[in-house]
């Protein structure tokens, strides 16, 4: 009975949360404005990524906007990359970025880095591995436009390609929108905010007016801080999915997705034990436990009613796994897999706990962040 109203409580969430999510549109006509857009991309040893989603920026049918990329002490070949694209794209604006302060975490300060070098009313901060279609500044302009916002961020398409991705990320995607709460991020009334650092869109005043990245010096969540500190300051934010206008493929490997979430996934859960557990505990009772006690009760026999109760609850569970795979454009024989993901999930999630409260310190593209903030 317990396991049938944890997976009951879990779809109906997740149903009601899935109903607050605008998707958005693409937009092909002229906008009532085009006020200037500037691009920020941080690249730190970026070199597999990289171009493909600078040529995509730099193709974009809208009529005014700058790209402006910041090389953040690279080792491998972006630098290069980099230089190759600026002979060909006059709006691509270089910056070799500075030293490491002490005070400041890699990317916000090159975050920083790219705002100084920029003009635009507009600014779009964003990753060095999603890929845009032609239509994106256009489409997420109008957006802003027509519900007079502060700030836009968008939900990528996800693209796979190894076992692993298929396995672990999609539970990941949604876990992440399940906590999102689109209804009252949405909501100016409600004080909950979110920020998805591969599209984050914001008018500039409004971000000098709360001291941009600099208020974020040591945030490694700085998506998500900023879209706090922005909710806070009275702005008026929106999150949509944008999976029309740009899609990404996170990690490449097992490798990339445990060291990817591990140095974060801890920290959105405000560095809380109980919060840990307390997920991990949803994500197996919805995703796991199901087939184990559907199968303790086929082959053990149980009465009827039991037995009924394991099988609509792996229907609901299967019919929720179902439209994930759809909604991702993953091939349905993936859901098989889900049960795999989720105790690779889980395992991430304590390694993360594990590594902060035991090291004191988070690690990324070769920099180590002591008694990292969210």
């Amino acid at each position: 009975m317990l396991q049938f109203c944890l997976i009951v409580a879990v779809v109906v969430y997740l149903a009601v949360n899935a109903h607050f999510l605008v998707k958005l549109e693409p937009t092909a006509g002229p906008l009532t404005a085009s006020p200037r857009v500037s691009v920020c991309v941080p690249a730190r040893n970026e070199e597999r990524d990289l171009e493909a989603c600078l040529v995509s920026l730099l193709n974009q049918d809208y009529p005014h906007f700058e790209v402006i990329v910041v090389d953040d002490n690279s080792t491998d070949r972006t630098p290069e990359i980099i230089e190759s694209l600026k002979e060909r794209y006059p709006n691509l604006i270089t910056v070799r970025g500075a030293e490491l302060p002490p005070d400041w975490y890699g990317k916000p300060f090159a975050l920083h880095q790219a705002v100084q070098n920029s003009r635009g009313d507009i600014l779009l901060f964003t990753d060095a591995d999603p890929v845009f279609q032609p239509n994106a500044l256009r489409t997420a302009v109008g957006e802003m436009q027509n519900h007079s916002l502060d700030m836009l961020t968008l939900l990528p398409a996800a693209e796979f390609g190894s076992f692993w991705e298929r396995t672990v990320q999609p539970l990941i995607f949604a876990f992440i929108a399940a906590l999102a709460q689109f209804g009252k991020v949405n909501d100016p009334e409600s004080e909950a905010a979110m920020g998805i650092g591969a599209f984050l869109m914001i008018r500039r005043e409004v971000y000098d007016r709360v001291g941009g990245h600099a208020s974020l010096k040591q945030v490694i969540l700085e998506d998500i801080g900023m879209g706090r500190l922005l909710k806070q300051a009275g702005a008026r934010i929106r999150i949509a999915h944008g999976q029309e206008i740009y899609s990404i493929r996170m990690y490449h490997s097992l490798k990339e997705i445990w060291m990817g979430w591990r140095k974060n996934i801890f920290l959105a859960l405000n560095k809380s034990v109980v919060k840990t557990f307390y997920y991990i505990f949803w994500v197996l009772g919805f995703v796991v436990t199901p087939w184990l006690l559907g199968a303790y009760h086929g082959i053990q026999g149980s009465s009827g009613w039991l037995l009924g109760l394991s099988l609509i609850g792996l229907f609901l569970v299967g019919i929720t796994h179902a439209t994930l795979c759809h909604e991702l454009k993953l091939q349905q024989r993936y859901a098989y897999l889900f049960p795999l993901g989720a105790l690779v999930m889980a395992a991430v999630m304590i390694n993360s706990m594990l590594h902060l409260l035991l090291h004191g310190h988070a690690e990324w593209r070769g920099r180590t962040y002591s008694q990292p903030v969210r």
